[in-house]
């Protein structure tokens, strides 16, 4: 499975090259494909606040590499620049407060960096990064592997599965997690038809996941938001596949707005929900959902279409993520290993990981 993987991916988002960091705006995919090339950390703190890169994987990455980079600016500079360094790593966490990966990303950063000399600190920086990245596609090709087996051991018959928001290659380092998982089903011939949410307000379903589908000739239709009781009961669908942003130490998970509604929806008419992550997006420290910081963003998303104004000022509430709870999860799955009915005994277990009270 994993050659297989390897032979059909044609979505790449991140490249390190040449000391620059180069993203794939996807802001204006999939009617272009414009990659953007990063020197300077706050530049690239703008590009995840602006969503030019999004998905908590992806946005650890860059994260990762931007602190590199202002490293970089900062050793060159002189004085305390492990001071100053500090401030760019804080500008990066305030970038998207809700993805775990981010802080994650940037921790690991900073145990590299206390843990090196001057003289070997920005190398030891970049090698850090580069692990980063090239460990997250790993993980990806191991869930999706993990993934496909838990759907074929549930019904090893062509299917029908439904996803929202894009967890694909676009939002990680390469393949995806929902959507690697969808990619190895189909190379199983576990899938009769993939159903796409659109995903307002940003469209991520229409613009990303339903692009990386046919990339790949993975059979797909898209549809509204709106219109998941009636994909659901008319079509049987048999798995709601998502991604996530941050699973906390009970199980519940933050991920695309809309994703809540969705598990209660898929519970009603007989579908399993899989989240699939990796182990970077459970929060051991976040008891569960509640303690979860939900982004709201800029209320232009919701009275704007691609910068067209389509009805006038009014209160707005646009929140990025929701909470589902952990009992209306069938299985967690990471690249340690799966969760069936998650609750904090078996995450702890995952994560070898016991919570001092």
């Amino acid at each position: 499975m994993r050659e297989r993987l390897l032979a059909a991916e044609k979505v790449v988002p991140i490249r390190w090259h040449d000391g620059s960091l180069y993203l794939l705006d996807q802001r204006q995919l999939p009617l272009k494909e414009h990659w953007q090339r990063f020197e300077r950390s706050s530049d690239v703190a703008t590009a995840i606040r602006d969503m030019l890169v999004r998905g908590a994987p992806a946005i650890g990455i860059a994260a990762a590499f931007a602190v590199v980079l202002a490293a970089r600016a900062r050793y060159a500079a002189g004085g305390d620049w492990r001071g100053a360094l500090a401030a760019d790593c804080q500008q990066l966490a305030e970038a998207r407060p809700t993805a775990v990966n981010l802080f994650w990303a940037l921790r690991r950063m900073a145990e590299c960096l206390a843990a090196q000399a001057d003289d070997t600190a920005l190398q030891a920086l970049e090698q850090e990064a580069l692990e980063i990245y090239t460990s997250d596609r790993e993980a990806n090709l191991v869930m999706a592997q993990l993934g496909a087996e838990v759907i074929e051991r549930d019904n090893p018959h062509p299917q029908h599965i439904y996803t929202h928001c894009n967890a694909g290659a676009l939002a990680t380092g390469g393949f995806g997690t929902a959507l690697g998982v969808v990619r190895a089903a189909h190379l199983a011939g576990l899938v009769e038809r993939v159903f796409v949410n659109e995903t307002r307000p940003w469209l991520q379903g229409s613009r990303l996941t339903a692009w990386e589908l046919l990339q790949e000739g993975v059979p797909m239709r898209l549809n509204v938001d709106s219109a998941a009781a009636h994909v659901m009961r008319e079509h049987e669908v048999r798995w709601v596949i998502v991604g996530a942003d941050r699973i906390a130490e009970n199980g519940d998970v933050a991920n695309k707005i809309g994703t809540y509604q969705l598990a209660v929806t898929a519970m009603h008419h007989g579908a399993k929900l899989m989240v699939v992550a990796p182990s970077s997006s459970i929060d051991m420290d976040c008891e569960c959902g509640d303690d979860i910081e939900i982004e709201e963003r800029n209320p232009d998303e919701l009275l704007s279409v691609a910068g067209q104004r389509i009805t006038v000022d009014m209160p707005v509430f646009n929140p990025s993520f929701d909470i589902t709870p952990a009992d209306l999860i069938d299985v967690i799955v990471t690249e340690k290993g799966i969760v069936e009915r998650p609750d904090e005994e078996k995450m702890q277990a995952l994560m070898c990981r016991k919570r001092l009270h």
